[in-house]
């Protein structure tokens, strides 16, 4: 398990050390799923990825996620910074899309330039499935919230585009900033849910050019709080289309994720309802900040 390559990057960062950090190993074709996962935890990032083929199978390069407690099929920053570093590290040259080959499935990263530099990358995630809706009383108590500071013009419901995930509508910056999960009541609901994590979003934000502001908890998976969840904001488009949030029933918006932990975060989305499914794309910048081996 020797001199394997690893490079640091920030995803969905405006900036070095901000977004959520990542380690992307990129010659990790012979360590087994057991090392990988030793691997995950040592390293302690929300996730790490491992790249375990350096040219293309069915089109595409095979990618493994894995938490610091276990493998994902999917995961949003972990798919757009493995992107740019296959851009940057194996193909080396500009190219218009880099498909990765997850446990999910395909999955497409298109490639925005500017000049010779890498700018916007966008990948396109799975349809939304929309599940079981859940009622504000059994969230409030998760996360330490009164009754009337949740949105019930909305539905708090578990959306998946790979990943499920529970969403909650706020009504207010202050109810967001106040959440404090009560450990205790989270476990006893996720152990009820098939989404084990949580996404809260408002229409108040920080910066007055985003659109939403959000935050996401995910102790069953060894996230207390995420700064930049490309997965669970995937989620949050198609439930904001399919419920005409914003008034209608295609976005192009601005999101920030991460102030509150000190790594603020900048993720795009767009997604459009179709007759029948809906289009969902989430976009963000990819920061290189490091680059080393593992030995």
């Amino acid at each position: 398990m020797s001199n394997l390559n690893f490079c640091i990057v920030d995803v969905f960062a405006q900036e070095k050390y901000t977004g959520n950090q990542l380690a992307v190993f990129t010659n990790a074709a012979q360590i087994s799923d057991e090392q990988m996962q030793k691997i995950a935890k040592e390293m302690n990032y929300s996730e790490t990825t491992f790249i375990t083929s350096t040219e293309m199978r069915s089109g595409g390069y095979d990618v493994r996620i894995f938490t610091p407690e276990q493998e994902l099929p999917f995961a949003g920053h972990p798919t757009l910074g493995t992107a740019y570093v296959l851009q940057q590290e194996i193909i080396k040259q500009q190219v218009e899309t880099i498909i990765l080959n997850l446990k999910i499935g395909q999955i497409p990263v298109k490639m925005n330039y500017r000049g010779e530099d890498v700018d916007i990358l966008w990948m396109q995630q799975k349809p939304p499935t929309f599940h079981g809706v859940l009622s504000a009383e059994a969230l409030s108590p998760v996360l330490n919230l009164e009754l009337e500071e949740i949105d019930f013009r909305f539905p708090i419901q578990e959306v998946s585009t790979g990943v499920p995930f529970i969403i909650v509508p706020l009504k207010s910056h202050s109810a967001l900033q106040r959440i404090k999960v009560n450990k205790d009541k989270y476990f006893e609901l996720v152990n009820t849910t098939e989404a084990k994590a949580i996404l809260v979003f408002c229409p108040d934000t920080y910066n007055a050019d985003n659109d939403l502001s959000v935050r996401m908890f995910a102790d069953y998976l060894g996230v207390p709080e995420d700064p930049a969840t490309g997965s669970a904001n995937g989620c949050l488009a198609g439930y904001l289309v399919e419920y005409s949030y914003l008034g209608k029933q295609a976005i192009d918006i601005r999101v920030e994720q991460g102030y509150e932990i000190g790594r603020p975060s900048l993720l795009l989305l767009k997604a459009e309802k179709k007759a029948e499914s809906i289009d969902v794309f989430v976009g963000g910048q990819v920061i290189m900040v490091a680059k080393g081996k593992f030995v």
